[in-house]
Protein backbone atom coordinates (compact mmCIF):
# COMPACT_ATOMS: atom_id res chain seq x y z
CA UNK A 1 0.00 0.00 0.00
CA UNK A 2 1.27 3.44 -0.93
CA UNK A 3 2.05 5.60 2.08
CA UNK A 4 1.93 9.38 2.14
CA UNK A 5 2.59 12.06 4.69
CA UNK A 6 -0.18 14.22 3.25
CA UNK A 7 -3.10 13.20 1.05
CA UNK A 8 -5.19 15.91 -0.63
CA UNK A 9 -8.71 15.49 -1.98
CA UNK A 10 -9.44 18.05 -4.69
CA UNK A 11 -7.46 19.21 -7.72
CA UNK A 12 -8.57 22.80 -7.94
CA UNK A 13 -6.21 25.69 -7.35
CA UNK A 14 -6.23 25.31 -3.55
CA UNK A 15 -5.50 21.58 -3.64
CA UNK A 16 -2.84 22.10 -6.30
CA UNK A 17 -1.21 24.88 -4.29
CA UNK A 18 -1.15 22.75 -1.13
CA UNK A 19 0.34 19.80 -3.06
CA UNK A 20 3.08 22.01 -4.47
CA UNK A 21 3.96 23.52 -1.10
CA UNK A 22 3.93 20.17 0.72
CA UNK A 23 6.00 18.33 -1.89
CA UNK A 24 8.56 21.14 -1.89
CA UNK A 25 8.91 20.79 1.87
CA UNK A 26 10.13 17.21 1.37
CA UNK A 27 6.85 15.51 2.26
CA UNK A 28 5.36 12.49 0.53
CA UNK A 29 2.28 13.91 -1.15
CA UNK A 30 -0.68 12.35 -2.92
CA UNK A 31 -3.53 14.23 -4.58
CA UNK A 32 -6.72 12.84 -6.13
CA UNK A 33 -9.24 14.68 -8.30
CA UNK A 34 -12.34 12.87 -9.55
CA UNK A 35 -12.60 14.98 -12.70
CA UNK A 36 -10.19 17.12 -14.68
CA UNK A 37 -7.85 19.35 -12.72
CA UNK A 38 -9.38 22.78 -12.27
CA UNK A 39 -12.51 21.46 -13.94
CA UNK A 40 -15.00 23.21 -11.66
CA UNK A 41 -14.60 26.48 -9.70
CA UNK A 42 -10.96 27.06 -10.61
CA UNK A 43 -11.62 27.31 -14.35
CA UNK A 44 -14.84 29.31 -13.98
CA UNK A 45 -13.46 32.45 -12.37
CA UNK A 46 -13.38 36.00 -13.67
CA UNK A 47 -9.70 35.38 -14.63
CA UNK A 48 -8.44 38.02 -12.20
CA UNK A 49 -5.61 38.22 -9.71
CA UNK A 50 -6.70 41.24 -7.70
CA UNK A 51 -6.89 42.79 -4.29
CA UNK A 52 -10.64 43.09 -4.44
CA UNK A 53 -11.36 46.81 -4.55
CA UNK A 54 -15.02 46.29 -3.71
CA UNK A 55 -14.15 44.24 -0.59
CA UNK A 56 -13.15 47.52 1.06
CA UNK A 57 -16.86 48.40 1.28
CA UNK A 58 -17.28 45.41 3.58
CA UNK A 59 -14.24 46.37 5.71
CA UNK A 60 -12.20 43.37 4.55
CA UNK A 61 -8.95 45.27 4.99
CA UNK A 62 -6.82 42.28 5.98
CA UNK A 63 -8.06 40.25 3.00
CA UNK A 64 -7.41 43.13 0.59
CA UNK A 65 -3.91 43.71 1.97
CA UNK A 66 -3.03 40.01 1.74
CA UNK A 67 -4.53 39.78 -1.76
CA UNK A 68 -2.53 42.78 -2.98
CA UNK A 69 0.67 41.29 -1.56
CA UNK A 70 -0.11 37.97 -3.24
CA UNK A 71 -0.85 39.72 -6.51
CA UNK A 72 2.72 40.98 -6.55
CA UNK A 73 4.16 37.58 -5.62
CA UNK A 74 2.20 35.85 -8.38
CA UNK A 75 3.12 38.47 -10.97
CA UNK A 76 6.73 37.54 -10.24
CA UNK A 77 6.58 33.72 -10.01
CA UNK A 78 3.92 33.11 -12.70
CA UNK A 79 4.52 35.95 -15.13
CA UNK A 80 3.69 33.95 -18.28
CA UNK A 81 0.17 33.27 -16.93
CA UNK A 82 -0.47 36.44 -14.92
CA UNK A 83 -0.17 39.86 -16.52
CA UNK A 84 -0.82 43.44 -15.33
CA UNK A 85 -4.12 44.89 -16.50
CA UNK A 86 -5.33 48.49 -16.33
CA UNK A 87 -8.91 49.02 -15.13
CA UNK A 88 -11.02 52.07 -15.87
CA UNK A 89 -13.97 52.94 -13.62
CA UNK A 90 -16.26 55.51 -15.29
CA UNK A 91 -18.06 57.99 -13.06
CA UNK A 92 -21.82 57.56 -13.37
CA UNK A 93 -24.70 59.57 -11.95
CA UNK A 94 -26.36 58.00 -8.92
CA UNK A 95 -23.50 55.56 -8.21
CA UNK A 96 -20.91 55.73 -5.44
CA UNK A 97 -19.88 59.34 -4.77
CA UNK A 98 -16.50 60.56 -5.98
CA UNK A 99 -15.11 60.95 -2.43
CA UNK A 100 -15.88 57.29 -1.67
CA UNK A 101 -14.16 56.08 -4.85
CA UNK A 102 -11.11 58.28 -4.24
CA UNK A 103 -10.85 57.04 -0.65
CA UNK A 104 -11.16 53.42 -1.75
CA UNK A 105 -8.48 53.83 -4.41
CA UNK A 106 -6.16 55.57 -1.95
CA UNK A 107 -6.54 52.65 0.44
CA UNK A 108 -6.02 50.22 -2.44
CA UNK A 109 -2.75 51.91 -3.37
CA UNK A 110 -1.46 52.00 0.21
CA UNK A 111 -2.59 48.60 1.45
CA UNK A 112 -0.48 47.04 -1.30
CA UNK A 113 2.93 47.52 0.27
CA UNK A 114 5.71 47.02 -2.24
CA UNK A 115 3.23 47.50 -5.09
CA UNK A 116 5.07 47.71 -8.43
CA UNK A 117 2.01 48.59 -10.53
CA UNK A 118 1.12 52.17 -11.44
CA UNK A 119 -0.91 54.10 -8.84
CA UNK A 120 -4.55 54.96 -9.29
CA UNK A 121 -5.48 58.33 -10.78
CA UNK A 122 -8.38 60.35 -12.12
CA UNK A 123 -8.67 60.20 -15.92
CA UNK A 124 -10.56 61.89 -18.72
CA UNK A 125 -12.25 59.33 -20.94
CA UNK A 126 -12.90 61.45 -24.03
CA UNK A 127 -10.06 61.53 -26.59
CA UNK A 128 -7.78 59.44 -24.37
CA UNK A 129 -8.80 55.99 -25.58
CA UNK A 130 -9.80 55.11 -22.01
CA UNK A 131 -13.47 55.54 -22.90
CA UNK A 132 -13.35 53.38 -26.00
CA UNK A 133 -16.67 51.63 -26.59
CA UNK A 134 -18.49 53.61 -23.90
CA UNK A 135 -21.32 56.08 -24.26
CA UNK A 136 -20.11 59.62 -24.97
CA UNK A 137 -21.89 60.89 -21.84
CA UNK A 138 -19.32 59.04 -19.72
CA UNK A 139 -16.55 61.65 -19.69
CA UNK A 140 -14.69 61.18 -16.39
CA UNK A 141 -13.39 58.25 -14.41
CA UNK A 142 -10.56 56.62 -12.52
CA UNK A 143 -7.76 54.26 -13.45
CA UNK A 144 -6.09 51.59 -11.33
CA UNK A 145 -4.17 48.37 -11.98
CA UNK A 146 -4.66 44.70 -11.12
CA UNK A 147 -3.83 41.55 -13.10
CA UNK A 148 -5.45 38.92 -15.30
CA UNK A 149 -4.74 35.18 -15.15
CA UNK A 150 -5.22 32.01 -17.13
CA UNK A 151 -6.88 30.32 -14.17
CA UNK A 152 -6.98 26.72 -15.42
CA UNK A 153 -3.35 26.80 -16.51
CA UNK A 154 -2.35 28.19 -13.12
CA UNK A 155 -3.75 24.98 -11.61
CA UNK A 156 -1.74 22.85 -14.04
CA UNK A 157 1.46 24.81 -13.38
CA UNK A 158 1.14 24.19 -9.64
CA UNK A 159 0.48 20.49 -10.16
CA UNK A 160 3.46 20.15 -12.49
CA UNK A 161 5.61 21.82 -9.85
CA UNK A 162 4.22 19.44 -7.20
CA UNK A 163 5.03 16.45 -9.42
CA UNK A 164 8.58 17.72 -10.02
CA UNK A 165 9.04 17.84 -6.26
CA UNK A 166 7.94 14.21 -5.97
CA UNK A 167 4.17 14.51 -5.50
CA UNK A 168 1.93 11.78 -6.89
CA UNK A 169 -0.85 13.40 -8.90
CA UNK A 170 -3.95 11.29 -9.66
CA UNK A 171 -6.43 12.61 -12.25
CA UNK A 172 -9.91 11.15 -12.67
CA UNK A 173 -9.59 9.38 -9.34
CA UNK A 174 -12.53 9.51 -6.97
CA UNK A 175 -12.15 9.66 -3.21
CA UNK A 176 -14.51 6.99 -1.90
CA UNK A 177 -13.78 7.40 1.77
CA UNK A 178 -11.28 7.18 4.59
CA UNK A 179 -11.12 5.27 7.86
CA UNK A 180 -8.81 5.55 10.82
CA UNK A 181 -6.25 2.78 11.26
CA UNK A 182 -4.02 3.52 14.21
CA UNK A 183 -2.39 6.89 13.68
CA UNK A 184 -3.07 6.99 9.93
CA UNK A 185 -5.90 7.40 7.47
CA UNK A 186 -6.67 4.47 5.19
CA UNK A 187 -7.96 6.06 1.97
CA UNK A 188 -10.09 4.29 -0.65
CA UNK A 189 -9.92 5.46 -4.26
CA UNK A 190 -11.51 4.49 -7.58
CA UNK A 191 -10.13 5.36 -11.02
CA UNK A 192 -11.96 6.11 -14.25
CA UNK A 193 -12.06 2.43 -15.24
CA UNK A 194 -13.66 1.48 -11.92
CA UNK A 195 -10.59 -0.10 -10.35
CA UNK A 196 -10.31 0.45 -6.60
CA UNK A 197 -7.06 1.05 -4.74
CA UNK A 198 -6.03 1.97 -1.22
CA UNK A 199 -3.35 4.16 0.26
CA UNK A 200 -2.59 5.61 3.67
CA UNK A 201 -1.61 9.02 4.96
CA UNK A 202 -0.73 10.65 8.24
CA UNK A 203 -2.79 13.74 7.35
CA UNK A 204 -5.89 14.12 5.18
CA UNK A 205 -6.60 17.49 3.57
CA UNK A 206 -10.08 18.17 2.25
CA UNK A 207 -9.76 20.77 -0.52
CA UNK A 208 -12.84 19.62 -2.44
CA UNK A 209 -14.27 23.11 -2.85
CA UNK A 210 -18.05 22.97 -3.35
CA UNK A 211 -17.97 19.33 -2.23
CA UNK A 212 -16.08 19.91 1.03
CA UNK A 213 -19.00 18.81 3.22
CA UNK A 214 -19.64 15.64 1.23
CA UNK A 215 -15.94 14.78 1.33
CA UNK A 216 -15.74 15.24 5.07
CA UNK A 217 -18.77 12.98 5.49
CA UNK A 218 -16.85 10.21 3.71
CA UNK A 219 -14.08 10.31 6.30
CA UNK A 220 -15.30 7.97 9.00
CA UNK A 221 -14.49 8.80 12.62
CA UNK A 222 -13.73 12.38 11.60
CA UNK A 223 -15.38 14.81 14.04
CA UNK A 224 -18.13 16.76 12.35
CA UNK A 225 -17.33 20.43 11.86
CA UNK A 226 -19.63 23.31 12.64
CA UNK A 227 -18.26 25.21 9.66
CA UNK A 228 -20.55 25.70 6.71
CA UNK A 229 -20.15 26.98 3.17
CA UNK A 230 -22.37 29.18 1.06
CA UNK A 231 -22.44 28.24 -2.59
CA UNK A 232 -22.54 31.39 -4.72
CA UNK A 233 -23.02 30.97 -8.44
CA UNK A 234 -21.20 33.28 -10.82
CA UNK A 235 -21.87 33.40 -14.57
CA UNK A 236 -20.00 35.10 -17.41
CA UNK A 237 -20.59 35.77 -21.09
CA UNK A 238 -18.05 36.27 -23.89
CA UNK A 239 -18.78 38.63 -26.81
CA UNK A 240 -16.76 40.06 -29.71
CA UNK A 241 -14.20 42.59 -28.55
CA UNK A 242 -15.92 45.77 -27.37
CA UNK A 243 -12.91 47.96 -28.05
CA UNK A 244 -9.39 47.57 -29.41
CA UNK A 245 -7.58 49.10 -26.43
CA UNK A 246 -5.75 47.02 -23.80
CA UNK A 247 -7.62 48.17 -20.69
CA UNK A 248 -10.59 46.65 -18.86
CA UNK A 249 -13.67 48.29 -17.38
CA UNK A 250 -15.21 48.01 -13.93
CA UNK A 251 -18.77 49.32 -14.12
CA UNK A 252 -21.14 50.30 -11.32
CA UNK A 253 -24.71 49.04 -11.43
CA UNK A 254 -27.86 50.43 -9.79
CA UNK A 255 -28.08 47.38 -7.48
CA UNK A 256 -24.71 48.33 -5.94
CA UNK A 257 -22.79 45.50 -7.62
CA UNK A 258 -19.94 45.98 -10.08
CA UNK A 259 -19.42 44.39 -13.49
CA UNK A 260 -16.12 43.61 -15.20
CA UNK A 261 -15.53 43.87 -18.95
CA UNK A 262 -12.14 42.35 -19.69
CA UNK A 263 -10.12 41.87 -22.89
CA UNK A 264 -10.14 38.13 -23.52
CA UNK A 265 -8.42 35.88 -26.04
CA UNK A 266 -7.50 38.81 -28.33
CA UNK A 267 -10.77 38.94 -30.26
CA UNK A 268 -13.24 38.88 -27.38
CA UNK A 269 -14.45 40.62 -24.24
CA UNK A 270 -15.37 38.74 -21.07
CA UNK A 271 -18.31 40.15 -19.09
CA UNK A 272 -19.14 39.09 -15.54
CA UNK A 273 -20.21 38.24 -13.06
CA UNK A 274 -23.55 37.41 -11.51
CA UNK A 275 -23.91 36.37 -7.87
CA UNK A 276 -26.68 34.10 -6.65
CA UNK A 277 -26.80 31.73 -3.69
CA UNK A 278 -27.52 28.14 -4.76
CA UNK A 279 -28.15 24.97 -2.78
CA UNK A 280 -25.86 22.61 -4.68
CA UNK A 281 -23.09 22.66 -7.32
CA UNK A 282 -25.54 21.05 -9.75
CA UNK A 283 -27.65 24.22 -9.70
CA UNK A 284 -24.67 26.19 -11.01
CA UNK A 285 -23.82 24.10 -14.06
CA UNK A 286 -25.34 26.40 -16.68
CA UNK A 287 -26.08 30.07 -17.09
CA UNK A 288 -29.76 30.96 -16.80
CA UNK A 289 -31.67 33.24 -19.20
CA UNK A 290 -32.21 35.80 -16.44
CA UNK A 291 -28.46 35.91 -15.80
CA UNK A 292 -27.80 36.62 -19.47
CA UNK A 293 -30.40 39.39 -19.37
CA UNK A 294 -28.77 40.85 -16.25
CA UNK A 295 -25.26 40.90 -17.74
CA UNK A 296 -26.42 42.38 -21.04
CA UNK A 297 -28.50 45.07 -19.33
CA UNK A 298 -25.66 45.98 -16.97
CA UNK A 299 -23.17 46.30 -19.83
CA UNK A 300 -25.59 48.16 -22.10
CA UNK A 301 -26.12 50.91 -19.51
CA UNK A 302 -22.56 51.99 -20.34
CA UNK A 303 -21.78 50.83 -23.89
CA UNK A 304 -22.11 52.93 -27.02
CA UNK A 305 -23.29 49.92 -29.04
CA UNK A 306 -25.84 47.76 -27.29
CA UNK A 307 -25.13 44.04 -27.08
CA UNK A 308 -27.73 41.43 -27.95
CA UNK A 309 -28.04 37.75 -27.13
CA UNK A 310 -26.88 36.99 -30.69
CA UNK A 311 -23.50 38.58 -29.81
CA UNK A 312 -22.72 35.94 -27.19
CA UNK A 313 -20.04 33.51 -28.36
CA UNK A 314 -19.58 31.55 -25.13
CA UNK A 315 -20.85 31.54 -21.59
CA UNK A 316 -19.90 29.65 -18.47
CA UNK A 317 -20.97 29.32 -14.86
CA UNK A 318 -19.16 28.29 -11.74
CA UNK A 319 -19.86 28.06 -8.05
CA UNK A 320 -17.76 29.73 -5.37
CA UNK A 321 -17.64 27.72 -2.13
CA UNK A 322 -17.53 30.63 0.32
CA UNK A 323 -17.22 30.37 4.08
CA UNK A 324 -20.60 31.03 5.68
CA UNK A 325 -20.16 34.17 7.78
CA UNK A 326 -23.91 34.60 8.28
CA UNK A 327 -24.46 37.35 5.73
CA UNK A 328 -27.49 37.00 3.48
CA UNK A 329 -26.27 39.26 0.65
CA UNK A 330 -24.19 37.14 -1.75
CA UNK A 331 -21.94 40.11 -2.55
CA UNK A 332 -21.17 40.68 1.13
CA UNK A 333 -20.18 37.11 2.06
CA UNK A 334 -16.48 37.03 2.81
CA UNK A 335 -14.04 35.84 0.14
CA UNK A 336 -11.51 34.99 2.85
CA UNK A 337 -10.46 31.41 3.52
CA UNK A 338 -10.92 29.44 6.72
CA UNK A 339 -8.87 26.36 7.65
CA UNK A 340 -10.56 24.02 10.12
CA UNK A 341 -8.20 21.50 11.69
CA UNK A 342 -9.81 18.44 13.26
CA UNK A 343 -7.17 16.82 15.45
CA UNK A 344 -8.45 14.89 18.44
CA UNK A 345 -6.99 12.15 20.60
CA UNK A 346 -6.98 8.83 18.78
CA UNK A 347 -7.73 10.41 15.38
CA UNK A 348 -5.15 11.47 12.80
CA UNK A 349 -5.48 15.10 11.67
CA UNK A 350 -7.89 16.20 8.97
CA UNK A 351 -7.80 19.73 7.58
CA UNK A 352 -10.92 21.11 5.89
CA UNK A 353 -10.51 24.09 3.55
CA UNK A 354 -13.38 26.56 3.30
CA UNK A 355 -13.70 29.56 1.00
CA UNK A 356 -10.80 31.43 -0.50
CA UNK A 357 -10.17 33.09 -3.84
CA UNK A 358 -7.76 32.29 -6.62
CA UNK A 359 -5.58 35.32 -5.74
CA UNK A 360 -4.78 33.98 -2.27
CA UNK A 361 -4.42 30.27 -3.13
CA UNK A 362 -0.63 30.28 -2.49
CA UNK A 363 -1.00 31.97 0.89
CA UNK A 364 -3.81 29.58 1.77
CA UNK A 365 -1.53 26.63 0.98
CA UNK A 366 1.31 28.11 3.00
CA UNK A 367 -1.01 28.71 5.95
CA UNK A 368 -2.33 25.14 5.72
CA UNK A 369 1.17 23.62 5.83
CA UNK A 370 2.24 25.90 8.69
CA UNK A 371 -0.88 24.90 10.63
CA UNK A 372 -0.03 21.22 10.15
CA UNK A 373 3.67 21.56 10.97
CA UNK A 374 3.35 19.99 14.47
CA UNK A 375 2.34 16.71 12.77
CA UNK A 376 4.84 16.92 9.91
CA UNK A 377 8.54 16.35 9.50
CA UNK A 378 9.23 18.98 6.86
CA UNK A 379 12.75 19.42 5.58
CA UNK A 380 12.02 22.94 4.39
CA UNK A 381 9.98 25.92 5.58
CA UNK A 382 8.06 28.49 3.51
CA UNK A 383 9.43 28.57 -0.04
CA UNK A 384 6.72 28.99 -2.69
CA UNK A 385 7.07 32.76 -2.95
CA UNK A 386 10.57 32.51 -4.40
CA UNK A 387 10.56 29.61 -6.87
CA UNK A 388 9.14 30.25 -10.34
CA UNK A 389 6.23 28.15 -11.47
CA UNK A 390 6.99 26.01 -14.56
CA UNK A 391 7.07 28.29 -17.60
CA UNK A 392 7.95 31.52 -15.81
CA UNK A 393 11.70 31.13 -15.36
CA UNK A 394 13.08 33.40 -18.07
CA UNK A 395 16.65 33.35 -16.81
CA UNK A 396 16.72 36.99 -15.89
CA UNK A 397 15.04 38.18 -19.11
CA UNK A 398 11.57 39.60 -19.30
CA UNK A 399 8.80 37.72 -21.08
CA UNK A 400 9.02 39.75 -24.30
CA UNK A 401 12.73 39.03 -24.67
CA UNK A 402 12.10 35.34 -24.05
CA UNK A 403 9.40 35.29 -26.72
CA UNK A 404 11.75 37.00 -29.18
CA UNK A 405 14.33 34.32 -28.42
CA UNK A 406 11.74 31.61 -29.11
CA UNK A 407 10.89 33.21 -32.47
CA UNK A 408 14.59 33.25 -33.36
CA UNK A 409 14.87 29.57 -32.39
CA UNK A 410 11.95 28.59 -34.66
CA UNK A 411 12.14 31.02 -37.59
CA UNK A 412 10.08 28.79 -39.90
CA UNK A 413 7.01 28.92 -37.65
CA UNK A 414 4.48 31.77 -37.75
CA UNK A 415 5.06 34.39 -35.07
CA UNK A 416 1.37 34.31 -34.13
CA UNK A 417 1.56 30.57 -33.46
CA UNK A 418 4.68 30.95 -31.33
CA UNK A 419 3.02 33.76 -29.36
CA UNK A 420 0.02 31.54 -28.64
CA UNK A 421 2.19 28.62 -27.51
CA UNK A 422 4.32 30.97 -25.42
CA UNK A 423 1.22 32.37 -23.70
CA UNK A 424 0.39 28.84 -22.56
CA UNK A 425 3.85 27.41 -21.85
CA UNK A 426 6.17 30.39 -21.40
CA UNK A 427 9.82 29.47 -20.98
CA UNK A 428 8.95 25.79 -21.50
CA UNK A 429 7.60 26.31 -25.02
CA UNK A 430 10.60 24.47 -26.46
CA UNK A 431 9.50 21.36 -24.56
CA UNK A 432 6.34 21.45 -26.67
CA UNK A 433 8.01 22.29 -29.98
CA UNK A 434 11.08 20.07 -29.60
CA UNK A 435 13.01 19.65 -32.85
CA UNK A 436 10.32 21.23 -35.02
CA UNK A 437 11.81 22.74 -38.17
CA UNK A 438 8.68 23.51 -40.18
CA UNK A 439 4.93 23.64 -39.72
CA UNK A 440 4.37 20.09 -40.98
CA UNK A 441 6.45 18.77 -38.09
CA UNK A 442 3.65 19.78 -35.72
CA UNK A 443 1.32 17.11 -37.08
CA UNK A 444 -2.40 17.52 -37.65
CA UNK A 445 -3.77 21.03 -37.56
CA UNK A 446 -7.02 20.90 -35.57
CA UNK A 447 -7.93 24.56 -35.95
CA UNK A 448 -6.92 28.04 -34.75
CA UNK A 449 -3.35 27.68 -33.34
CA UNK A 450 -3.75 24.10 -32.09
CA UNK A 451 -1.62 21.31 -33.58
CA UNK A 452 -1.27 17.63 -32.79
CA UNK A 453 2.17 18.03 -31.23
CA UNK A 454 0.83 20.34 -28.52
CA UNK A 455 -2.20 18.12 -27.90
CA UNK A 456 0.14 15.17 -27.33
CA UNK A 457 2.08 17.33 -24.88
CA UNK A 458 -1.15 18.11 -23.03
CA UNK A 459 -1.84 14.38 -22.77
CA UNK A 460 1.63 13.26 -21.74
CA UNK A 461 2.70 16.13 -19.49
CA UNK A 462 -0.48 17.87 -18.31
CA UNK A 463 -2.94 15.03 -17.64
CA UNK A 464 -5.44 15.98 -20.38
CA UNK A 465 -7.75 13.10 -21.29
CA UNK A 466 -10.51 14.62 -23.41
CA UNK A 467 -11.15 17.20 -26.09
CA UNK A 468 -12.82 19.50 -23.56
CA UNK A 469 -9.74 19.38 -21.33
CA UNK A 470 -7.75 20.80 -24.24
CA UNK A 471 -10.30 23.20 -25.71
CA UNK A 472 -11.42 24.92 -22.51
CA UNK A 473 -8.82 24.33 -19.79
CA UNK A 474 -5.35 23.60 -21.20
CA UNK A 475 -6.19 26.35 -23.69
CA UNK A 476 -9.19 28.44 -24.70
CA UNK A 477 -9.01 27.57 -28.40
CA UNK A 478 -12.54 26.20 -28.18
CA UNK A 479 -13.64 29.81 -28.60
CA UNK A 480 -12.04 29.87 -32.04
CA UNK A 481 -13.18 26.41 -33.19
CA UNK A 482 -16.12 25.56 -35.42
CA UNK A 483 -18.46 22.71 -34.52
CA UNK A 484 -16.81 20.57 -37.18
CA UNK A 485 -13.35 21.23 -35.73
CA UNK A 486 -14.52 20.32 -32.23
CA UNK A 487 -16.01 17.09 -33.55
CA UNK A 488 -12.75 16.25 -35.34
CA UNK A 489 -10.71 16.75 -32.18
CA UNK A 490 -13.14 14.57 -30.20
CA UNK A 491 -12.80 11.84 -32.84
CA UNK A 492 -8.99 12.08 -32.62
CA UNK A 493 -9.19 11.60 -28.85
CA UNK A 494 -11.44 8.57 -29.29
CA UNK A 495 -8.95 6.98 -31.68
CA UNK A 496 -5.90 7.88 -29.59
CA UNK A 497 -7.33 6.65 -26.27
CA UNK A 498 -8.34 3.32 -27.83
CA UNK A 499 -4.83 2.65 -29.12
Amino acid sequence: MREFDVFIVGGGVNGAGIARDAAGRGLRVGLAERGDFGGATSSSSSKLIHGGLRYLEHYEFRLVAESLAERDVLLRIASHLIRPLQFVLPRTVGARPAWMIRTGLWLYDHLGRGNHLPPSRAVELIDSGLGAGLQSSLRHGYSYWDATVDDARLVIANLRSAARHGGEIMPRTEFLGATVEGDRWRIELRDLEGSKTSCSARILINAAGPWVAQTQARAQNSPSSSAQIRLVKGSHIVVPRIHAEKHAYILQNPDGRVLFILPFEHAYSLIGTTEAIVRSPEEAREILPEEIDYLLAAANRHLARALNKSDIRWCYSGVRPLYDDGKTNASAITRDYVLRLEAHAGTPPMLNVYGGKITTYRKLAESALNKLEPWLRSTRSEWTDSEFLPGSDFGGQDASASLAQLCAQYPQLPASLLAAIFARHGSESALVLGDTQRLDDLGLHFGADLYEREVLYFLRSEWAQSADDVLWRRSKVGLHFSDAQRTALEAWFDRYVKQ
